[in-house]
């Protein structure tokens, strides 16, 4: 049995193109919501990762559109949380976004909140959109993970992507939101 240390360590041919920047967004401390537009279409996925300070509690959102951003009821979400005392899940249909992150609000204002999400076959205009996220935040020992899934129901390609906190609160300038697109086959 190869111990991953020792395999990450040797020189294998790795494919270290896979993924590629296609924009970076900091909070401006006086808005809730980060744009993604002009997403072009040449990946296999998406992936976005965050890390995000709320400047009131929040949780984070996103909605996606072709065009523009679809607010309509055509979400349909799923989320598994804990934070080491209790666990809650729930999911639900006909919704107007995706949550990132919580099922919760995190009323820390301290401590960011990290995510990292997943946008599978953005493009194919075969098929619903789906999404993963796995996303936490660290209360100096009393944090919180989630894992979040979703569908977007529409063959559309996505070429627009909107996050925004799900309530009064903006982005800290200190939150960065890191759009990659993922090479596939």
């Amino acid at each position: 049995m190869n111990l991953l240390g020792i395999i990450a360590s040797q020189n294998y041919p790795r494919i270290t193109n896979s993924y590629e920047s296609i924009a970076t967004v900091t909070g401006t401390g006086s808005s809730g919501v980060i744009n993604f537009t002009s997403i072009p279409g040449t990946f296999k996925h998406l992936q976005i990762r965050i890390s995000a300070l709320p400047t009131a509690a929040e949780t984070i959102a996103c909605r996606v559109g072709n065009g523009s951003i679809d607010t309509a009821t055509n979400y349909t979400r799923h989320s598994l949380n804990g934070n080491g005392t209790d666990a809650a899940a729930y999911g639900v249909a006909n919704f107007a976004y995706w949550n990132i992150y919580g099922l919760r609000v995190v009323s820390d204002t301290t401590n960011p909140i990290v995510a990292v999400v997943d946008i599978l076959d953005y493009a194919d205009t075969n098929k619903f959109k789906t999404f993963r996220a796995l996303s936490g935040t660290d209360k100096n020992g009393s944090g919180e993970v989630a894992l979040n899934s979703g569908l977007w129901r529409s063959t559309s390609a996505i070429d627009q992507i909107r996050v925004f906190a799900e309530g009064a609160g903006n982005w800290a300038t200190s939150s960065t939101f890191a759009l990659y697109g993922i090479k596939g086959v």
